[in-house]
């Protein structure tokens, strides 16, 4: 067993994942759920079950946090405040940057430190190569704590600003949503002529594949701000054809409202005079503050 205890409240489906990566690598761990008969595969499993968040807080110097959302950590913490004084608190609920700071601040008037997570995997890859966890805060603490936290995913340390887990996380899902909404049009697509999705899957896998250079493409011509360089399709050919992406949609009976709003931001660029750059001049478009 290792010596350092380790506290874990919430256990849905990723909390009893958390535990239970921390239980197989040796830890100490304590587990806390407002309906308690979820901890009993876990107690089954060797974890000591507290009957209070009170009693959960007290058992470990490190309490990992994963619940519904920001009011339910605040709600669930808040009556216990005073026992969070001298505690790591390693939050893994999904929030927002300011949601982030928020709580960051709340744990120190309480006497705690704290580091703000982002979890990048579903439960079952909890504990594999493919699993990371997002960190920021308190550099000191994130080392300390660093055996039990790599227990759970490999973990990568932000910076010291509690936010940058919690950005970075909201960063990395817009990505897979952006690229999940246009996997499920294209199904949509295929399956209004009857072609099965799963035939169709290798060859839509192979393109995304070969389309994934535009992750650092793109990144270099945000970072130096020249969206002209080494242009291949430049942004007003693009803008023309995807009104054909749009019709042909509607044409087969598929809403378009996953893609349609890219088209007037294309359009839009294009009429400020941009059409020779390339398609990540649209971020130039997306900010709405100076």
């Amino acid at each position: 067993m290792s010596d350092t205890p380790v506290t874990v409240l919430g256990l849905g489906d990723m909390g009893t994942a958390l535990a239970r990566a921390l239980l197989k690598a040796g830890f100490r761990t304590t587990v806390w759920n407002r309906t308690a008969a979820k901890a009993e595969a876990l107690v089954a499993e060797g974890a000591l079950r507290a009957a209070t968040v009170a009693e959960a807080v007290e058992a470990s110097p490190l309490v990992v946090v994963c619940l519904l959302d920001h009011d339910s950590v605040r709600d669930t913490l808040a009556p216990v405040a005073k026992a969070l004084t001298g505690k790591a608190v390693a939050n893994l609920t999904s929030g927002t940057p300011r949601q982030a700071r928020e709580m960051a601040a709340w744990a120190a008037d309480q006497g705690a430190d704290y580091l703000d997570g982002g979890i990048m995997a579903v439960p079952p890859m909890i504990a594999t190569p493919a699993a990371f966890v997002l960190y920021s805060g308190d550099r000191e603490v994130f080392e300390i704590h660093r055996a039990a936290l790599d227990a759970l995913a490999r973990s990568e340390y932000l910076g010291e600003d509690a936010a940058l887990a919690s950005l970075y996380d909201i960063a990395l899902l817009s990505g897979m949503y952006g690229m999940f909404t246009g996997i499920l049009h294209a199904y949509a697509l295929i399956r209004s002529q009857d072609i099965k999705a799963a035939d169709f899957a290798p060859m839509l896998g192979r393109w995304l594949n070969g389309m994934s250079g535009a992750v650092a493409g793109y990144a270099e011509k945000i970072d130096s701000g020249d969206h002209a360089r080494g242009v291949v399709s430049n942004l007003a050919m693009q803008s023309a054809g995807f009104g054909h992406l749009i019709e042909a949609a509607e044409e087969q009976g598929v809403s378009p409202e996953l893609l349609a709003p890219l088209g007037p931001l294309m359009a839009r660029r294009v009429a400020d005079g941009h059409g020779h750059e390339d398609l990540s001049g649209l971020v130039e478009l997306l900010h709405t503050r100076p």
